[in-house]
């Protein structure tokens, strides 16, 4: 089969690659990083099969799917969004896997997908994937405010927060830092959970590490290689990296007065 890897995150990328080179019936030949790519790359050559994440910024891998035509791949989705495995799992057409999986999972995933292939016709695979996509971004358009507080876990304790308070979280190792004013509390937890968590939020991931809270963003000044940095309501300053410096340029651009 040949494969297409869609994700913003190279790590991502590379560890799909990796499981796939261990699979002797999986052929790498795209890799794209963004959703107007993915979906252009597909609708000029369409491989057998396309790795795709939910979360790619602007566009998510559900726009992707739906611009694709009636001969679309077959689509796994791979993310850290669990919220979405039920719907993934009840149409039977399109697996899911959740970050971070193991070569175990992987393999159970690819093993699902041969089955389907030879089981179930082209037609109902894509009537299947039409019924997966409405159910997915009618979850996906509904606001997060059913979570407004979050009971993070401290270690010793547990604390709850307003997530509107939220400035910024960042992630280090095992953990991450959700900074509040003059407060950082330290989780364990990923970056991929945290962003789903505050979905609620304008959040901007401003690099593969840190989230902020447009909300709280007080300053905005540039570095001389083009980055960002951005001081918070709190006084925090976080820096935007090179390879999200166009997508930080672009949701700043439309707060500016014309």
């Amino acid at each position: 089969m040949n494969v297409f890897i869609v994700d913003d995150e190279p790590a991502a990328r590379r560890i799909l690659r990796d499981c796939c080179e261990h699979e002797p019936d999986l052929d790498v030949v795209g890799e794209f990083d963004t959703a107007d790519a993915a979906v252009e790359a597909i609708g000029r050559s369409p491989p057998d099969l396309v790795f795709l994440d939910i979360a790619l910024g602007a566009k998510s891998g559900i726009d992707v799917a739906r611009a694709l035509d009636a001969d679309a791949p077959e689509i796994v989705f791979v993310t850290a969004y669990d919220r979405y495995a039920i719907e993934a799992f009840e149409v039977g057409a399109i697996d899911y896997l959740l970050k971070p999986f193991d070569e175990a999972r992987f393999r159970e995933t690819i093993a699902r997908v041969r089955r389907r292939r030879a089981e179930q016709p082209a037609a109902d695979r894509r009537a299947a994937i039409a019924a997966l996509l409405d159910a997915l971004g009618q979850r996906d358009g509904a606001t997060a405010n059913d979570r407004p507080r979050l009971l993070v876990d401290l270690g010793s304790r547990m604390q709850m927060v307003d997530v509107a308070c939220i400035e910024a979280a960042e992630a280090d190792r095992n953990y991450v830092t959700l900074r509040i004013g003059a407060e950082a509390l330290h989780t364990r937890s990923t970056l991929y959970q945290t962003e789903d968590a505050l979905r609620s939020q304008p959040m901007l991931r401003i690099s593969r590490s840190c989230l902020v809270n447009l909300n709280h963003v007080r300053e905005v000044s540039r570095t001389l290689r083009g980055d960002f940095i951005i001081v918070l309501a709190g006084g925090a300053t976080v820096t935007s990296s090179e390879s999200y410096r166009d997508k930080v340029r672009t949701e700043l651009a439309r707060f500016m007065i014309r």
